[in-house]
């Protein structure tokens, strides 16, 4: 069959099922429900999630337990033990000298464990602190020669890491994973820290039941 006649019909099929989607709503449709290979083993392992949204959420909390697995692998013998070193370490270089806080926050950790962290990576020579000039009760961090040197051998071996695990993927499935996934991550990241400590039965019903004034 022609392709153009094969996408008008499937076109057609999707308005009829969807009339009021739009062209992403089609790409998308499409591309959820085009056959692919199937992989040969267990998805998830263990108990398989009976809603989507469980899922989607178990596969990304998998593939995320394993790239820590892995990545731990990948430092051994850098002089980091674990990725969220790293991460704290890219951090600091990224933002040149950042407040202790911001570093801490930014890696989503609690504020006792992400001091605890830092503090040994200060201890190891990696990173330097001093009193923000502003505002005295801060701290501003910054990373030291050997902690640059750290970076720079982390972060090849990292990128290699992550080359491997989505290996099997197309540049243009990684770029739409990453399209689909944004706003979820954006979105979270800014809300997790006003929602830290509250009840859960309330957080839900501001994010999901709340209704819009007219």
């Amino acid at each position: 069959m022609d392709k153009t006649i094969e996408l008008v019909n499937l076109w057609g099929s999707f308005v009829k099922g969807h009339p009021a989607g739009d062209i992403d709503d089609f790409c998308r449709h499409y591309l959820a429900h085009r056959q692919q290979k199937e992989a040969k083993g267990i998805m998830v392992g263990g108990v398989v999630p009976s809603i989507t949204d469980g899922l989607l959420l178990k596969i990304i909390g998998r593939i995320s337990k394993l790239n820590m697995n892995y990545a731990n692998l990948a430092l051994e013998g850098t002089g980091l033990n674990q990725i969220e070193e790293f991460g704290i370490l890219v951090t600091i270089q990224q933002e040149k000298n950042p407040k202790k806080t911001e570093v801490i926050f930014a890696n989503l950790f609690e504020l006792s464990s992400g001091t605890d962290m830092l503090a040994r990576k200060k201890k190891r020579g990696l990173i330097e602190e001093y009193d923000d000039a502003d505002d005295k009760r801060s701290k501003r961090l910054e990373l030291t020669s050997k902690g640059e040197k750290a970076v720079g051998t982390c972060k090849a071996r990292i990128f290699k890491n992550a080359a491997m695990l989505m290996n099997d993927l197309t540049d243009d499935d990684k770029k739409l994973c990453i399209q689909l996934l944004k706003n979820v991550e954006i979105k979270f990241s800014a809300l997790w820290p006003k929602h830290k400590g509250r009840d859960f039965d309330e957080i839900f019903k501001e994010v999901v039941e709340r209704k819009v004034a007219p």
